[in-house]
This record gives structure tokens, C-alpha cells and sequence, in this order.
């Protein structure tokens, strides 16, 4: 099995509705993507797939994001709490959905840094 690691970046604010403390104010993130993609057959090069095309992808996918109010955005405008958790779950099904990959490999998991110390990963099943 391979395990390709790619990163992206964005920032935004958001706050955390109901939450007792600090997070229920307006505050923002610079927030770190690390997406990650296994497969265990290999092309013609000796690639999984090329890094390029996951970084343009995940880029497309966090471009939504970046330098907005997170609570204005869907699904976070309909009452889903747009804390790390479900952000990393949201980019892991709009990655999957739009990552081209070969037969074989897929999204294994999404991690979402709020800080260099806090993070949460998603991934299926």
C-alpha cells in the first residue's frame, strides 16, 4: 500500500455556536489541510498519482473557504457548527468527489489543523 501526503491552506474565521467559552466569538485560523490518498498499484512512471494533480484538486477545494466567514458558507449556513471536525469531514467528500484518481486508489483521510498543536482527521467508515 502507498500513502501520498499533500498539503494546502487557507484562512478564515468562524465561531462556534453554543460553545461555552471563548470559540462562541468571532475569531479566525490559518488554517493547514493535509489530505491523504493510498493506493497500492502504480503507473508507468511509478507514480500513485501525481502530487501535482492532488495539490491543484485540494486547492480547488479550499479556494471555497479561504478569507471567508465559515459560518456563511454551506453546509455551515444550515446549522451544522462549522468547527474542525465537520470541516475536515466537508473537504474529505468534496475531495473524494473531485480528486481524478486511478482504479484502485481513493481519499483515505483528511486532517485539519486549527493550530500547529490541534488537529482532527477524517476519514470513511
Amino acid at each position: 500500500m502507498y500513502t501520498l501526503k499533500v498539503e494546502g491552506a487557507f484562512e478564515a474565521a468562524h465561531q462556534i455556536k453554543d460553545y461555552p467559552g471563548k470559540c462562541a466569538r468571532l475569531h479566525g485560523h490559518n488554517w493547514v489541510v493535509e489530505a491523504v490518498v493510498q493506493g497500492t498499484e502504480l503507473d508507468g512512471l511509478g507514480m500513485l498519482v501525481d502530487f501535482k494533480d492532488v495539490k491543484h484538486t485540494l486547492g480547488s477545494v479550499l479556494d471555497r473557504f479561504d478569507h471567508r466567514f465559515l459560518n456563511e458558507l454551506t453546509p455551515f449556513s444550515e446549522g451544522i457548527n462549522p468547527t474542525a471536525e465537520n470541516l475536515a469531514r466537508i473537504i474529505y467528500y468534496e475531495l473524494s468527489a473531485t480528486l481524478l484518481l486511478p482504479e484502485g486508489a481513493h481519499v483515505a483521510a483528511v486532517t485539519v489543523y486549527e493550530s500547529p498543536k490541534s488537529s482532527v482527521t477524517y476519514t470513511e467508515g
